[in-house]
């Protein structure tokens, strides 16, 4: 036989005791099994305000009246009105009961343990016995059982402990007397030796059930509750969390007695003892398998089995030289903690034994500190203690599984991908088992600490990347058509997604931390999105404290470079192809590459020099495989690329400039491209990424144009002046031409030195064949010094800038 439990949803409604009852139905074609049954939805919280309500005076009668309600409501829906009359009667005495009670808090303004119990045993006795006289219609002989009378405890209400001999010896008897019988049990609710109602504490239904499974050693016992089994996490926070087929007790105790509240701690003593399997099943979705607790799990892959979490928690920490190698301290002082009830939810001390800190809930927090002053007297008064301080507003996170054992460098990934996003761990403790890593972290990261955590042990899962998009040009515009084409593949190659949490450009911006849609992104953003404000935009998203954040600057604007600094210091990673930043001063490009370094988060601008080219990245690698880079030369220019490229044969230096306008190769003043500084921004950065500090004015640029033509007061003016000297453009063509060489706008960087100057090379150079208005650059180096490494193609355009992009966001994902 089995025993099946129903939490307080299962049967919070008509439809859900409908439902329960196809589960009871279903397994009394193969025994007959005994239905534990919690209070109502909601009923048990009820219950608690009115008893506190009652003994503080207040009124209580419009909360009656909805307990009551909600079961009558219950008895009309589901039983013939011929049916009715018995239980609305045998309600009704509970009811007019528990008013009786209330009332004497009410006069006596006083709420004992003892009377509170009584009063929380209503919601269970209501429950069990309406639905025993539903179950009647279909079972024969449903009978309802009130578990007070069966199951025996000491008298420490609120928390009693179960006397399980005496328990099983009642329990047995009674179920031999009523075997037939399908019995309806009161979960939550025993007595006393003196006959006094006492409740078992927190998960006192399950608990009930567990006792009941122990005594008749059932075959299983099955927790019905709304959720799918245990899961990987809690799902309200993580929405990748999936169910875990089994656990072993010790993983289901560990998770459960870190917040994992589908099944407590208690709940499987009686059921470990005698090797009963626990199963959590949902009443909603009755054909899934569910989760096992059992003692003979299967070899899992799995390097860990959970994450479950405390969301509010207070930390005590205790110093002092009265410590250091006390025999006894901190059994004085736990022992003076558990006399007083205090649960002490998780211990670290340091190896010196000068400070112990340990973790209690926030509503004990207080009690604890008066109680130490008061042992710790001596002590303090002698300065061998320093007085005791408590931190609120904190979390405890705690990784699970058997297979952390066996699996090295757990506690690195963890920690790994709490400091990745930023999150600063007040306290450890790691038992000596190894089936468990407990962190104390702030309560405002714990839900990005769970899912940056989740990302980190169950890599068969997809990984979340949270991007910010500043900028909706082009480049944006191109960027998120791209990411909408690409994320069948990221899902299904990289095991990525990509979500955009926020959008923004001059006008408006929008957020949603579950991820915009880009089907329709620029609609939503101008319809639904508020007036843009750079700096709120920037707050917002360090507001939502989304794990795995990037900021994306698909802009050219100086204004959002101020902001990078702060955005590092928040844990944020920075992807831009905005070169403004690392171009301006050498101070603030090392800031950057510091700061992101020290909160170890990731800057790439790959963009910053060749678009989509692979030119940082390169550079990068070169340097740490131990390459000496001897000299870097490079066409970093499309606009001044195609002008050169196609300056030959008959075209003039005018009509080639005025047909690379023309085609949008230049800016609307083609002398923003010529004036070499676009050029220069990029071999500096260049030459940073290099290893040289230099600064804007260590780079020397040799004019391409005319002292006039750079001097001319407008474009139209600008053109005149290319004109006049049509002369000087044609005699440098013509000089290239008899030399069987061709003319090109290098930038070079050698011995720390940047110049970019006009030269005509020959066949000889790697720049001879370029064509279009593609980019390249040559890297001499150690390795490639006979025979340079060339990277070469378009550098410029929406989409190979997008790509560029695109890239960078994809290599902060890669090492989240």
């Amino acid at each position: 036989m089995k025993v099946l439990k129903f939490g307080g949803t299962s049967v919070g409604s008509a439809e859900n005791i409908k439902t329960l009852l196809n589960i009871v139905a279903k397994e009394k074609l193969q025994s007959n099994p005994v239905v534990v049954l919690s209070a109502m939805s909601g009923v048990t919280n009820l219950l608690t305000d009115m008893a506190e309500s009652a003994e503080r005076g207040e009124d209580y009668d419009t909360s009656l009246k909805e307990i009551e309600a909600k079961h009558f409501a219950v008895i009309r829906s589901l039983l013939p009105a011929a049916a009715q009359n018995p239980v609305f009667t045998r309600l009704k005495i509970f009811f007019n009961e528990l008013e009786d009670l209330l009332q004497a808090v009410t006069n006596l303004r006083e709420l004992s343990l003892q009377t509170k119990d009584q009063i929380l045993s209503y919601g269970e006795r209501c429950s069990s016995f309406m639905i025993a006289h539903i179950a009647s219609q279909q079972f024969e002989e449903a009978i309802y059982v009130n578990g007070s009378e069966l199951i025996k405890t000491d008298s420490n209400f609120g928390q009693a402990r179960v006397d399980t001999e005496l328990t099983e010896i009642l329990i047995n008897d009674f179920y031999q007397a009523n075997k037939s019988k399908v019995l309806f049990v009161t979960g939550f609710i025993a007595s006393n030796s003196a006959g006094r109602v006492t409740t078992l504490g927190r998960g006192g239904s399950d608990y009930t059930a567990a006792v009941w499974g122990a005594a008749l050693n059932a075959e299983e016992i099955e927790i019905w509750t709304d959720v799918n089994g245990m899961m990987t996490a809690d799902p309200r926070i993580v929405k990748k969390a999936f169910s875990l087929p089994e656990l072993s007790y010790t993983e289901a105790m560990e998770l459960s007695y870190f917040g994992a509240k589908v099944i407590y701690p208690p709940t499987m003593i009686p059921a470990f003892m005698k090797k009963i399997p626990i199963v959590i099943k949902n009443t909603f979705e009755p054909d899934f398998a569910g989760t096992y607790i059992k003692s003979d799990v299967k070899a899992s892959s799995l390097p860990i089995k959970g994450i479950s979490s405390i969301d509010h928690i207070s930390i005590i920490n205790l110093t002092g030289s009265g410590m250091v190698g006390k025999a006894g301290f901190s059994g004085r002082l736990f022992s003076l903690l558990s006399r007083e009830q205090i649960n002490v939810v998780l211990i670290t001390q340091s190896s010196s034994e000068h400070s112990i800190t340990f973790a209690v809930k926030p509503t004990d927090a207080g009690q604890a500190i008066s109680l130490i002053k008061k042992e710790f007297e001596l002590e303090l008064d002698a300065n061998k203690l320093a007085l005791p301080e408590v931190e609120n507003n904190l979390a405890v996170l705690a990784i699970v599984g058997e297979n952390m054992k066996r699996t090295p460098g757990m506690s690195g990934r963890l920690f790994n991908a709490l400091g990745r996003n930023g999150i600063n761990v007040r306290a450890i403790a790691q038992g000596s088992s190894e089936y468990n890593i407990s962190v104390i972290i702030s309560a405002a990261d714990l839900s990005k600490a769970v899912n940056a955590v989740h990302d980190a042990f169950f890599t068969d899962l997809k990984r979340t990347l949270n991007i910010f998009c500043l900028g909706t040009g082009n480049i944006g515009k191109t960027l998120f058509n791209q990411l909408k084409e690409q994320m069948p593949f990221l899902s299904a190659n990289n095991d990525l997604q990509v979500k955009v949490a926020g959008i923004s450009n001059t006008r408006k911006m929008i957020f949603s931390a579950e991820g915009l849609s880009l089907e329709h992104w620029e609609s939503n953003l101008n319809t639904n999105g508020e007036q843009a404000d750079l700096a709120d935009f920037v707050e917002r998203m360090k507001a939502l404290n989304l794990p795995n954040c990037v900021f994306v600057d698909n802009t050219a604007a100086e204004t959002p470079i101020e902001f990078y600094q702060g955005i590092f210091e928040s844990s944020i990673s920075v992807v831009t192809c905005n070169k403004k930043g690392n171009s301006a001063d050498f101070a603030q490009y090392k800031s950057f590459k510091d700061t992101a370094r020290k909160f170890g988060v990731d800057f790439y601008y790959e963009t910053n020099v060749g678009a989509g080219l692979p030119i940082i990245r390169t550079l990068r690698e070169l340097m740490m495989s131990g390459d000496k880079v001897a000299r870097i030369e490079a066409i970093l220019s499309g606009t001044i690329s195609y002008i050169f490229n196609n300056f030959k044969g008959d075209a003039g230096f005018y009509e080639t400039v005025k047909e690379a306008q023309e085609l949008g190769y230049t800016e609307p003043d083609p002398r923003d491209d010529l004036n070499g500084k676009d050029f220069m921004r990029k071999m500096l950065i260049l030459a940073r990424d290099a290893g040289y500090p230099l600064e804007v004015a260590d780079v020397k640029i040799d004019n391409i144009l005319p002292e006039a033509c750079l001097n001319a007061t407008s474009v139209e003016d600008f053109y005149s002046e290319l004109q006049k000297n049509a002369a000087y453009f044609e005699d440098l063509k013509t000089k290239a031409a008899n030399d069987k060489k061709v003319l090109r706008y290098i930038g070079k960087l050698e011995n720390g030195n940047v110049e970019i100057s006009l030269q005509m090379v020959d066949d000889s150079h790697p720049f001879y064949m370029l064509s279009g208005s593609d980019n390249i650059i040559s890297f001499t180096t150690d390795r490639y010094h006979a025979r340079p490494l060339v990277v070469k193609g378009p550098g410029a355009g929406a989409e190979v800038t997008a790509a560029g992009v695109f890239a960078d966001i994809i290599n902060v994902g890669s090492l989240s």
